[in-house]
């Protein structure tokens, strides 16, 4: 398990030239106008991991699999969307199906690239798409109202708890607030994102920025991590145009292209870390021999879940989970070091899985 995020934003901020970057593919046209993308393109990229290769290198493993990351690019939004404009509520459905939503925003200036609205300013961006997405969930809830109001009337109990969210949402989204803010009860989580609402999505603030604030961002930037700090957001710098020409470097080569351009690492990471902490994921290992493999679960998964990420037979069958934590793993050579340490820990079924567990689990056929 990994995640899938959406990839949005105005037409030319850059969506998909950061695509193709992240991906490594070509799959998504990039071009200076908008609606280049006509259909949603699908990548999945290996979550960059050096914990992996680590226990790979101990446990002598002979393959390593890292966990996925799917990316959606989605076509650019415009003004009116939420009404059919430009290539309107066929994307505003692709919104729905991710589990995040990446918010491309155009923080550079570039005479060159055109700007659909004609001048640079991000938070206008982010509030033009904001506005559209609203404005989709507000008509999706109205046309919903009076059927789950007459359910409610006559008893049906998840009509009721269903009202209560939609009203809940609409109170907010008439006020312009995204339904995200919407305060619900943990056993009401179910039946919130049954809703639907585009809105509810998490969102991470992508800044697209010239290479020489690739580091740092810019004051463009800045502002959008403010905002993103008043909602609750994630928001991470990166250079489309930098991440375009590192795709396409042979690895051995890019490490001294990141360093040339003063950077430490890819925008991939920090996309992926930010996505990650956004949803609340963390990674397990399994190692051995045969295979060393990173495994994605969300925070509070106790371990029969984290097994049933394996194959569902591990959790219906689940006995226990003989459990080491990385810098344990790592710093005892391996499974024998650490049992031998008394570091490797059998675990039952209440245990919360951790960020960084090497685990073997054990279980009745």
């Amino acid at each position: 398990m990994g995640f899938k995020m959406g990839i949005v934003g105005l037409p030319n901020v850059g969506k998909s030239t950061l695509f193709n970057a992240l991906t490594q593919t070509a799959a998504a046209q990039a071009a200076n106008y908008p609606f280049c993308t006509i259909e949603p393109n699908v990548g999945e990229v290996a979550v960059p991991d050096p914990r992996l290769d680590a226990l790979a290198a101990i446990a002598g493993s002979a393959e390593i699999i890292p966990t996925r990351l799917t990316f959606v690019d989605i076509a650019g939004l415009v003004r009116g969307a939420s009404k059919g404009e430009g290539l309107g509520n066929q994307f505003l459905a692709n919104i729905r199906e991710v589990d995040a939503i990446a918010h491309v925003v155009r923080c550079f200036e570039d005479p060159d690239v055109t700007h659909v609205q004609g001048k640079i300013d991000p938070v206008a961006d982010i509030e033009t798409i904001e506005t559209e997405l609203m404005l989709a969930d507000l008509e999706g809830l109205e046309k919903r109202l009076t059927a789950l109001e007459k359910k409610a009337r006559v008893g049906d109990k998840e009509a009721k708890e269903s009202l209560s969210l939609v009203e809940r949402s609409l109170a907010l989204l008439r006020e312009g607030q995204p339904a995200r803010l919407v305060e619900h009860k943990p056993e009401e989580e179910r039946a919130f994102w049954m809703l639907g609402l585009l809105t509810s999505k998490p969102v991470l603030y992508v800044c697209n920025v010239e290479e020489a604030s690739a580091d740092k961002g810019n004051a463009y930037s800045q502002k959008i991590f403010a905002r993103a700090a008043e909602e609750g957001a994630k928001a991470v710098v990166v250079s489309a145009k930098i991440e375009s020409e590192i795709a396409v470097l042979p690895p051995e080569e890019q490490a001294d292209y990141l360093e040339a351009v003063g950077l430490s690492e890819p925008g991939l990471n920090r996309v992926i870390r930010a996505g990650y902490d956004l949803l609340g994921l963390v990674t397990y290992f399994t190692a051995g021999p045969k295979e060393a493999r990173a495994w994605t679960v969300t925070q509070g998964t106790r371990a029969p879940q984290a097994a049933g990420v394996i194959h569902t037979d591990f959790e219906k069958g689940f006995i226990r989970a003989e459990t080491i934590a990385y810098p344990d793993y790592v710093t005892l050579k391996g499974e024998a070091g650490a049992r031998d340490a008394g570091k490797l820990r059998l675990e039952g079924k209440e245990y919360v899985v951790q960020d960084g567990d090497v685990l073997h689990f054990r279980f009745a056929t």
